[in-house]
């Protein structure tokens, strides 16, 4: 029986790969739905409503924070156990995930789904794609247990007894570098505004999470030679860079002076403050402020970076990085008249360009869409809804306050955003290039009007 069951499971991921790493990320959402539905999961005993235990699971699963109930008033500590697991495995990735359940079940991967894995892990040679996921899981857990390390000791110092103490070190280490943003206290992460023991560590296991994979493997495989670095790596890193820093200096300039932030703030609590909101939007969802009380332009601003988001083949959301890098330089290369897309020495196919054009429709059409309805279904304002819909089309996870007063119906519309988003950029971008394919007749030619 259990042969049967490996040769059914082989043959099916071996015709449609795709369709199977995207069943078994439903059915793990499924898998959590109903854990979280148990009244064990709830300090009341109570069954959590469905759509709130769908919601908080999807948001778990899809690595984004956004919660219609408290996450520390509501949850007993089975319910946050299940959160961790949820963080974990959905950080860790769509195809990661399926090729994981794949090699447990058979105890190999298939030839198409090695090819689809290393997509998304960007695995130099399918050969290298089982040792690439044994990395991954290396990797992460390194630097989520490096960050457990740097947070535990602070919590005890901050009067947290030695259990809680392991305990919200843990969970923290594991919502931050998976960029999930779920906080396990009552008094959330406001109370560790302007402080640096506890936002360095939640900061560098943001940013190091929306990295990306690739590009993590790359450092520590290539740290001391650069110049060996692949594209990818160099246009991640330089691209994150150059949006920290005019998103730090952009979000200080907008608040340095509102008396319902920072404005009051010695000038470290304004540094460290901005530094953290600035991350944050990458896709990590901790907040040491109320958004809500941010400036107009101040939200505009984190709006933008959300839907940039992170790293592809990272815990991060948004359309990446390096589609954002490739549509400025494809801009600037019209702008000079260039005929081709060149960075660091290195030409790009125009199939790539096309890919990341398609990336950015599809990602606008999601996020205009959902913010339709949700302006339909709710008395809030466009500036509300419009954040809080990149915030889940991002998997960040920072809210002006309004998700757990959405109706239903609204949560159902969000929930479909955050799936969408957390797959959306990342199946689309393998399928395009899957489906690229090379025409050996071709139409007559014709410019139109262009602007």
């Amino acid at each position: 029986m259990k042969q049967r069951q490996q040769d059914r499971w082989r043959e099916w991921t071996k015709l449609t790969p795709a369709r199977a790493a995207l069943v078994v990320f439903t059915l793990m959402i499924a898998v959590f739905t109903a854990l979280l539905s148990l009244p064990a999961a709830t300090l009341s005993g109570e069954r959590t409503a469905f759509v709130d235990a769908l919601f908080t699971a999807v948001s778990a699963f899809c690595v984004t924070g956004l919660t219609t109930l408290d996450t520390a008033s509501h949850w007993s500590t089975f319910g946050l156990v299940v959160l961790i697991a949820a963080m974990k495995l959905g950080g860790l990735g769509l195809m990661t995930v399926a090729s994981l359940l794949s090699i447990s079940v058979m105890h190999r991967l298939g030839l198409a789904q090695r090819v689809h894995t290393a997509k998304e892990t960007r695995a130099e040679r399918l050969a290298e794609v089982g040792g690439v996921l044994r990395t991954i899981l290396i990797t992460s857990t390194a630097f989520e247990m490096a960050t457990f390390v740097a947070l535990t000791p602070y919590m005890v110092v901050t009067e947290h007894g030695i259990g809680e103490s392991l305990f919200l070190g843990f969970f923290y280490a594991i919502s931050a570098f998976n960029n999930a943003g779920f906080v396990p206290e009552p008094a959330g992460t406001e109370q560790y505004l302007g402080d640096p023991f506890f936002t360095i560590p939640i900061a560098l296991a943001v940013m190091v999470g929306s990295l990306g994979f690739p590009v993590i493997l790359v450092l520590v495989k290539k740290l001391r030679t650069p110049r060996r670095w692949s594209l990818h790596a160099k246009l991640t890193l330089v691209t994150t860079g150059l949006l920290l820093v005019i998103g730090y200096v952009g979000f200080l300039a907008m608040e340095w002076t509102n008396p319902a932030t920072i404005g009051d703030r010695s000038v470290e609590v304004k540094l460290m403050s901005g530094l953290f909101a600035t991350v944050m939007p990458r896709s990590g969802g901790f907040a040491t402020l109320d958004i809500g009380a941010l400036t107009g332009e101040a939200r505009l601003l984190m709006e933008l970076l959300m839907f940039i988001g992170g790293g592809s083949g990272s815990t991060a959301g948004g359309i990446r990085v390096t589609t954002f890098a490739l549509l400025i330089l494809s801009i600037w290369a019209e702008i000079r008249g260039n005929p081709d897309v060149e960075v660091f020495g290195r030409r790009i196919p125009h199939e790539t360009i096309r890919q990341a054009i398609g990336v950015l429709v599809l990602a606008t059409a999601v996020v205009f869409a959902a913010t339709f309805l949700l302006l339909r279904m709710t008395p809030y304002s466009l500036d509300e809804i419009l954040f809080e819909s990149l915030s889940a089309f991002g998997t960040v996870g920072l809210s002006t306050g309004i998700t757990p007063n959405l109706p239903p119906d609204a949560k159902v519309v969000l929930i479909a955003c955050m799936y969408v988003g957390r797959l959306g950029p990342m199946t689309l971008g393998a399928a395009l290039a899957v489906r690229s394919r090379v025409r050996m007749v071709q139409l007559p030619q014709e410019r139109p009007i262009v602007g």
